[in-house]
Order: C-alpha cells, then sequence, then structure tokens
C-alpha cells in the first residue's frame, strides 16, 4: 500500500450518515473501512460503493462486544499498518421520552453501552495506531442533545446522558493525547436517516459535510471542541 494513501474508519458504516461518510471519504481519495455490526447489511453496503469504483473495504466491529473491537483493530494493523481517521458514527436511540427514573434501567444500559462505552473501546482500540505514527483525526458523532443546557428539560434521558457522556471523554482524550492527534465531537443535527426519521430537514449528505471537514483538519486545528456546521458550540 502506498504511504500517501490515508486509511479512515467508519462505524456504523452500513446507512444514513454512517455510509454518507464512508463513500465522502473514499470520494475524497481516503481508503475507507466500513465497519458495521451487520455482516449481510456492510457487505451489501461496501460492494455498492465498490461497483463505482471507490477503495472501500468491510469489517464487523460491534462496539457492544470489546473482543469484536480489538480483532478489528488487530486486523487493521496487520492489513494497513496504519490509521488516520476514526470516526464513531455508531449509536442507537432508544428512548420512549419517558421519564429517565422511571423508564426501564435496560433502556439507559443499552444506550450508555453503544453511546458512550463503545466509542470509549474503540478510541481506546485504535489510537496506539495513530500514536505509531503521531498522526490521526478522531470525529465522534454527538447531538445538540448532549450538551449541559439540554439537561435541564425532561425526555430523552439515556440519550442525553450518553451524548453528554461522549462530550466528556471528546475533551478528556483530547486533554490526554500527544502529537498531532485531534479528537473533536460534531452535531450533525436533525437528519432523515433510520434513526431521524423522515421528517427531519437535513439529508445524510449535508449532516457528512458538516462532519467531514474535521478529517482533514492541518496540525494548527481544533482539538477537543463541539462544532454544529463549522462553528464551535457550548459544550
Amino acid at each position: 500500500m502506498s504511504n500517501d494513501i490515508k486509511v479512515a474508519l467508519v462505524t456504523g458504516g452500513n446507512r444514513g450518515i454512517g455510509y454518507e461518510l464512508v463513500k465522502q471519504l473514499a470520494l475524497d481519495g481516503f481508503r475507507v473501512i466500513l465497519a458495521s455490526r451487520d455482516p449481510e447489511m456492510g457487505h451489501k453496503a461496501t460492494q455498492k460503493l465498490k461497483d463505482s469504483n471507490l477503495d472501500v473495504s468491510f469489517m464487523v466491529i460491534d462496539v457492544d462486544n470489546q473482543e469484536s473491537i480489538h480483532q478489528a483493530a488487530f486486523t487493521v494493523n496487520e492489513r494497513f499498518g496504519r490509521l488516520d481517521v476514526l470516526i464513531n458514527n455508531a449509536g442507537v436511540y432508544l428512548d420512549k421520552n419517558q421519564k429517565l427514573v422511571a423508564m426501564d434501567p435496560s433502556i439507559l444500559e443499552r444506550t450508555m453501552a453503544t453511546n458512550f462505552f463503545g466509542a470509549y473501546h474503540v478510541i481506546r482500540s485504535f489510537i496506539p495506531l495513530m500514536e505509531k505514527q503521531g498522526y490521526g483525526r478522531i470525529i465522534n458523532v454527538s447531538s445538540e442533545y448532549g450538551a449541559m443546557s439540554e439537561m435541564q428539560y425532561h425526555g430523552v434521558g439515556s440519550y442525553k446522558l450518553s451524548k453528554l457522556a461522549l462530550n466528556g471523554l471528546t475533551r478528556l482524550v483530547a486533554a490526554e493525547i500527544q502529537g498531532d492527534i485531534k479528537i473533536n465531537a460534531v452535531d450533525p443535527g436533525w437528519v432523515s436517516t433510520d434513526m431521524g426519521g423522515p421528517s427531519a430537514p437535513r439529508t445524510p449528505k449535508q449532516a457528512a459535510e458538516s462532519i467531514l471537514w474535521l478529517a482533514t483538519i492541518g496540525p494548527e486545528g481544533p482539538n477537543g471542541k463541539f462544532f454544529r456546521d463549522g462553528k464551535q458550540i457550548d459544550w
């Protein structure tokens, strides 16, 4: 593999925003790993992109399964020897708009397992590849619901807490990493996907554009910040 070709990995890449992120990264010249927990859907999405002559490969990653993540990190190291861009896009939205203390605790536990611990374990497993080359760009797909100001309103409590924790993780990792490695969080807005529903005003392509600029920022670029449409917003 040419050392000039950068490698990117997108979790939850088989549909919605994730699929569009994979597509746009590949169009921008990246060698992209489309990661999904569903092998059938993942292979189907990857083949569709490969049919358009895009450099995309598929890899199973279930972010709820640490062994799955560790195995993927080992495979990426063996196959590519590097990882330049990591986008933590996989996520769930399980709330039924109940009060947090009244809902089944398993909803909160499952949401945190995917939206927070999933991202944590992916970062923890893949960041050594970035540290090895002293370069990397990590983007956490968050939500405006993860802003502290949103905690004063009731509803979707498990989703809000998971994204609040993801935002906190973004800041903590930014404070710890060294070299030209940057991590930031992005609110893509309300997007028309399986999760966002058909009435959402934004397309996956618009959402991807609001995220992807952080994949190619230079060494002077932001680190440990929260963005919407390229503009920094409050935590």
